[in-house]
């Protein structure tokens, strides 16, 4: 039986997911966190917490560093709520080429009883453009960024796309007609639209920024619904008030950008739809089931992605660093045990590696010794043995 905790308010149907071996909080001692935006940067974990899985794709309110020292495997649901920050992205670049923010503004400020004769006078301010033949270069290719992509073709728009570390998994879901360009700049130089769907990290901090603003063509609308920080906005201010970017429309606001004509700023809501976050949760129990019962590192952030076909009885699992001689150790303290190995495998994620051994016996004195063993190498965070069921 496995016990699960939850934090925020974790969607039923992911919930519903669970297997009856799942026990949802009904201990304090789990083995799993299922959360969404709660901060545990400071949080003291128990020692029976063997996962925590983020219901979303930013993981910045989980202890990485923290986590993988007590051998805590940390998950995120990528791709659960890329269609609902696709259809934001596409709604958004449609109300900016229509001119909708400022024609609605003007029908709040002009409401008289009769204004027709005004508003057919007036409403050739707010002509706008079709999407049809428009270009859109789309910064960052994976879940959300292929989408909107696919999406704009299909609305007519060409489109070229930029992801130097573009996976074989995300390039099969682009279509053929998305050209692809070497370096930002190139991407940009001609494109009526710019959206940015990038991870945050010290590569893409401040990726946009005044370099990338003054390669853009004039006039060009920018997107960015990434995280705050990829796109430089203090650089994009400057943009807008020289004329050189015409709209700016974010998900991150800051006071830099608050309350400024042609920047529009959504409250972090291109995830925020009922079926993003059902997709979350049921993406999130999925993940922790597969991971308490067969050791599955599919979507880790801190542990290297491993699925390993589970055929043997029984499964070790060892967390530890990245260091000579581990795989040798722990085959030694098997041997030792009289203990036969069936299937190995190991991989590392920088300083941190993960083996899973398969066994076809091994019985609980002689399994319990074996994980006291193994704990003594100083190099390990967590020793597991599951049953296969």
């Amino acid at each position: 039986m496995y016990q699960v905790k939850t934090f925020n308010a974790i969607a039923k149907s992911g919930l519903e997911t669970f297997s009856d071996d799942f026990k949802i909080n009904q201990s304090d001692d789990p083995d799993a966190y299922l959360i969404r935006s709660v901060n545990l940067l400071q949080e003291k974990f128990p020692e029976s917490l063997k996962t925590i899985v983020r219901c979303g794709v930013g993981y910045n309110n989980v202890p990485l560093d923290k986590a993988t020292e007590q051998g805590i495997a940390v998950f995120n649901t990528p791709g659960s709520n890329a269609n609902a920050v696709k259809e934001l992205v596409i709604s958004l670049m449609i109300a900016t080429a229509r001119n909708l923010f400022a024609a609605n503004q003007y029908s709040n400020i002009h409401s008289e009883a009769d204004i027709s004769q005004r508003t057919e006078k007036d409403k050739t301010k707010f002509n706008g453009t079709e999407l049809a033949g428009k270009r859109l270069a789309v910064i960052g290719l994976g879940n959300v960024g292929s989408r909107v992509a696919n999406a704009a073709l299909a609305l007519g728009m060409k489109v070229i796309g930029y992801d130097p570390f573009l996976s074989s998994n995300a390039a099969w879901r682009i279509d053929n007609q998305v050209k692809r360009a070497n370096s930002i700049r190139r991407a940009v130089k001609n494109a009526d639209f710019v959206t940015v769907h990038v991870p945050k990290n010290q590569d893409t901090i401040g990726l946009i920024s005044t370099t990338e603003l003054t390669a853009m063509k004039d006039q060009a609308v920018l997107f960015n619904y990434s995280r705050i920080g990829i796109v430089d906005n203090k650089a994009v201010l400057k943009a807008i008030q020289e004329g050189k970017i015409s709209h700016y429309c974010t998900d991150f606001g800051e006071p830099i950008i608050a309350d400024q004509k042609n920047i529009t700023i959504t409250p972090h809501i291109g995830g925020s739809t009922l079926e993003a976050e059902s997709n979350g949760a049921v993406q999130g129990a999925d993940t922790v089931m597969n991971y308490l019962e067969s050791g599955d590192t599919t979507n880790s952030v801190n542990l290297p992605n491993m699925k390993v076909p589970f055929e043997a009885p029984y499964r070790v699992t060892v967390i530890h660093k990245n260091v000579p001689n581990m795989v040798g150790q722990i085959a030694t303290k098997m041997a030792d045990r009289e203990i036969n190995i069936e299937n190995m495998s190991n991989a590392a994620k920088g300083s941190t590696a993960y083996t899973v051994v398969d066994v076809n016996s091994i019985d609980g004195e002689n399994g319990q010794n074996l994980i006291r063993s193994l704990n003594k190498i100083p190099e390990v965070h967590r020793v597991r043995i599951i049953e296969h069921q």
